[in-house]
């Protein structure tokens, strides 16, 4: 099969096209027909060897951990899918080697959903890693409740596009943080207040508006904005990230629960997130697609975090 590997650390240029054996599935295992992948900032970060001490790893790597296809094999003791499902799946495995740039990925079928039917392949290829990771981050974590304020850093990009909606979708007030030219986006995604980041001081805004301090607050960009997120919230409130691990003494002194979230597979999560999409309660992200072979640009592109929404590559 065609995949894009890569056989050192380092920058962009080490990616390359191969070919290489087709994986078989396992016990309990589906592979699929990748149709499209997607690009996100953890498969720039593996590259460049940043998550090793995190992620066990084997060379040749094959980056990428979103897959939307068919189903073009099952491996033994698979209940809940056929050869021909369309699908779609957030591919972590235990040791980073078999990821989704590639024509074929074989993963656990408690990874796996049903692709929304609502959506193109490209379109849901940007869904399961962004959508999992906005889902666990305000639910499993943060326990948001419906009437809650939550301050959601980031807005336009992958992550922070789904948590507006759902965080919308579950009766909260939405804040987000934008570029100007991101404004109508988020706005349109379900933002009730948009703070563009460029021009005004985030923290000074929200303590003139919200004095008793935010119920949540999910910092999908990092440093000065986890940073001043401490003095946001109310007391018992919950900052939780996705970038940058909170400093324990500072979320104690402020009373908070304070954590950093790595996104885990769920199939239970990625099939009730296609009902949502299918029942026209969250739209999919702006979607840019590219050639597999642009794989190394649009890593790039990735980096320099000016990406509205998600880059999906074009696989089969």
């Amino acid at each position: 099969m065609k995949a894009i590997v890569f056989d050192s650390f380092g920058g962009s240029d080490k990616l390359r096209v191969a070919e290489i054996p087709t994986p078989e599935p396992h016990r309990g295992e589906v592979q699929i027909k990748v149709a499209y992948t997607s690009v996100n900032p953890v498969d720039w970060k593996i590259r460049e060897g940043h998550l090793t001490e995190m992620l066990p790893h084997h060379f040749p790597i094959i980056p990428g951990w979103d897959a939307a296809g068919t189903v073009s094999a099952i491996g033994p003791g698979v209940k809940n899918f056929h050869v021909g499902d369309a699908v779609y799946a957030y591919a972590r495995k235990p040791e980073v080697q078999w990821g989704t740039y590639a024509e074929y990925v074989c993963l656990d079928e408690n990874a796996v959903a049903k692709k929304p039917k609502a959506l193109s392949f490209a379109q849901a290829a940007g869904i399961p890693l962004t959508a999992l990771t906005a889902w666990q981050a305000l639910f499993d974590f943060a326990a948001l409740k419906q009437g809650e304020t939550v301050l959601i850093h980031a807005g336009a990009g992958g992550v922070g596009s789904m948590a507006i909606q759902f965080a919308k979708n579950a009766g909260a007030k939405v804040i987000t943080t934008a570029s100007a030219r991101n404004h109508a986006y988020v706005t349109e995604l379900g933002a009730d207040e948009v703070i563009d980041y460029s021009q005004n001081s985030v923290s000074e805004l929200i303590k003139q508006r919200y004095p008793a301090g935010l119920d949540i607050v999910f910092d999908c960009a990092g440093g000065s904005a986890l940073e001043e997120s401490y003095d946001l919230l109310r007391s018992e409130g919950r900052l939780v990230s996705i970038v940058g691990t909170p400093d324990p003494a500072k979320a104690e002194a402020a009373n908070l629960k304070a954590g950093f979230v790595f996104v885990s597979p769920n199939s239970t999560q990625l099939t009730q997130i296609a009902e949502l999409i299918d029942a026209g309660k969250v739209l999919p992200q702006h979607t840019t697609e590219r050639p597999l072979e642009e794989a190394a640009a649009a890593q790039d592109e990735n980096k320099e975090r000016h990406v509205r929404g998600k880059v999906v590559l074009k696989v089969s």
